[in-house]
């Protein structure tokens, strides 16, 4: 293999929220469409539910509101990427599912410091792709669910 070879990352491609973000094929298991969910009570608002992937069980994460970013259209119906990380495997629900592509180390930049602190946090780069710039998501940041948030969302449930 040369040395060009190693430099080129395949990386899965999603939208949310009409910005473009990848992850490594590696940690991509499959991409499904929407599955129904069996909502998970107390759980963080960021756990959209739970979803039986052919007997399995797999909590599902909104990257919407992971991200902090405005809420999917009720009528919009997210698309799995189950991904997998060092617990397992966890459902991302996207917008859309985008193509397969080959990117570049040289084209490799950290994040902008325009990035929103929510993305920021879960982004481990950026690469410059024609027409916009793809955002590199750190699977195992996206997929840690913090329960502080557990009190604000009980709260607002019994307003």
């Amino acid at each position: 293999m040369s040395a060009e070879m190693t430099d080129v990352k395949q990386l899965c491609t999603f939208s949310v929220a009409g910005l473009l973000f990848g992850v490594e094929v590696i940690h991509v298991q499959e991409v499904i469409r929407y599955q129904e969910m069996t909502p998970v009570p107390l759980a963080p608002k960021v756990v959209s539910g739970l979803i039986n992937l052919r007997g399995r069980i797999v909590t599902a994460l909104d990257l919407r509101e992971r991200l902090s970013l405005p809420r999917r259209d009720p009528d919009q119906l997210p698309t799995n990427v189950v991904v997998r990380h060092a617990e397992g495997v966890l459902s991302l629900l996207v917008d859309e599912i985008g193509d397969v592509v080959d990117v570049d180390a040289a084209s490799f930049e950290m994040p902008p410091d325009t990035l929103i602190p929510a993305a920021r946090a879960l982004i481990d780069g950026v690469y410059k792709l024609k027409p916009q710039l793809l955002l590199l998501l750190n699977t195992e940041r996206a997929v840690g669910v913090e329960t502080h948030g557990d009190r604000d969302r009980n709260e607002h449930d019994h307003q």
